[in-house]
């Protein structure tokens, strides 16, 4: 069983004509789309699917978080330190951890929250991330994991490429950037594929991503500062989305502002964002969260002065269509020729679960959702 994400993957990429192998697979398998969980953004979906659970409950609410239980430091994806902390990741079992204990081996190649130790287990073979390794290399080194003697390969395996989210960042989502991106990721399955056949492995693939991607422009900026200022409140983040925190003292100021009615950005204290969205109890959620439009950026003008706005972003409304995720699965276990209806990614958890032959946690996924996939 192999899991793979496509970082910022949308579903339409698809059908660009642009991805023989992933189209092939399509062809032969199931293909559908997954609406990512909010908010929309890596990490948090990233654990979303390998444990079911939306970020409300598993934890990892954003790529940067506070937690008061863990005074003094913040979670971003880019400190290394906060990243192989336990702490922030162990209100959930990745599946990895459940295939281990069940006995099956497991092997990672980057997925997030594969190098931390997680309930005191991580799987049997991972790796360091590493973004300037290339897909082909990534997929080198699963195929030599399963070249193993029978009693160290392993069972499940979980395969994370970054190009097309990169990409899509920089160049924008219907640049020629980003379709150079998804053709080389698309030669990177192709590259796994073919190294199964060769071997005579048989393998059921999941092939899907973590969320969309949006275009923005400098057209479409929302600056916080003409509407609160810098001192009134602490931003814990800001982009797709903005959560804050308000100076003690400083409450209802903030709330003043920020809760009312904006041209094209929406505010909720935390207790009272949408039933939709899932999201709100978690300790980790800053007290008052911002939504803009899709397509519009929350952000300063000593921010844009620094990097000026321009390609896509992701973390907006995930029922937005430009947040919606690849779904492709393809194996001796999967239907061919399905078209699935738009699942909640929560449900990719119990999907390959059942194809991995363990016994899932408890989850906020539901099998029903993506089970016209499977052919048994």
């Amino acid at each position: 069983m192999i899991l793979i994400s496509m970082d910022g993957f949308r579903a339409d990429y698809l059908d660009r004509g642009i991805t023989p192998n992933l189209s092939r697979l399509a062809a032969e398998g199931a293909r559908g789309a997954v609406r990512p969980s909010f908010p929309s953004k890596t990490y948090p979906n990233h654990l979303t699917l390998v444990t079911g659970l939306r970020p409300d409950r598993h934890g990892l609410v954003d790529n940067v978080m506070v937690d008061p239980l863990i005074p003094g430091v913040t979670f971003t994806l880019g400190d290394r330190a906060t990243v192989r902390d336990p702490r922030w990741w162990n209100d959930a079992t990745p599946l990895w951890v459940t295939a281990e204990r069940q006995g099956v081996i497991s092997a990672s190649v980057y997925w997030p929250g594969s190098e931390t130790m997680i309930q005191g287990a991580q799987p049997t073979y991972w790796l360091t991330y590493d973004q300037t390794v290339a897909a082909e290399a990534r997929v080198d080194r699963v195929l030599a994991w399963l070249d193993l003697p029978a009693d160290k390969r392993p069972g499940f395996i979980s395969l994370y490429f970054d190009e097309t989210d990169t990409a899509g960042h920089h160049d924008g989502p219907d640049s020629e950037g980003l379709n150079a991106a998804v053709a080389r990721t698309d030669a990177a399955i192709g590259r796994l594929t073919h190294g199964l056949a060769v071997r005579g492995l048989a393998a059921d693939l999941v092939i899907t991503a973590d969320h969309g991607m949006a275009a923005v422009s400098a057209e479409r900026a929302i600056y916080i500062e003409d509407i609160l200022p810098d001192a009134a409140a602490r931003r814990v983040a800001m982009g797709a989305f903005m959560t804050v925190i308000p100076a003690l003292g400083r409450e209802a100021e903030v709330e003043r502002a920020l809760l009312t009615r904006h041209a094209h950005m929406t505010c909720w204290r935390k207790g009272q964002i949408p039933a939709r969205y899932h999201f709100g109890t978690h300790r980790r959620i800053p007290p008052i969260f911002c939504l803009p439009r899709t397509g519009w950026v929350i952000t300063t003008r000593v921010a844009v002065a620094k990097a000026p706005i321009k390609g896509g972003a992701h973390g907006f409304d995930p029922y937005a269509p430009e947040m919606a995720a690849v779904l492709v699965a393809q194996g001796p276990h999967i239907r061919r020729g399905v078209k699935l209806r738009t699942a909640d990614n929560v449900d990719v958890y119990p999907l390959v679960a059942r194809l991995l032959g363990v016994t899932p946690e408890k989850s906020d996924g539901k099998l029903s959702g993506l089970k016209r996939a499977l052919d048994r």
